[in-house]
């Protein structure tokens, strides 16, 4: 998938969960999102994106991102901390 239409994707999900008080619970959630909805490869994509820099990624998604890049070596994604 294009990387462009992952970012602009992770932003409108990042966007919905931006009206949760809690940032951890945000995150968690958005998080939780990502591990359901959207496939493996996708997933793969934008860390890789990330880990490139994240050009375009909002905040919590870039926050969001990265709890799900550590969750590949943890196995704890959507624990909120």
């Amino acid at each position: 998938m294009d990387i462009e239409r992952l970012v602009q994707m992770a932003n409108d999900i990042g966007d919905y969960f931006a009206s949760e008080p809690d940032r951890a619970i945000a995150i968690a959630g958005m998080v939780n999102h990502l591990e359901r909805f959207w496939e493996p490869r996708m997933r793969r994509q934008i860390v890789a994106h990330l880990a490139a820099g994240g050009e375009g990624l909002a905040e919590l998604p870039r926050a969001a991102v990265a709890r799900l890049a550590e969750s590949r070596l943890t196995g704890n994604a959507a624990r909120a901390s």
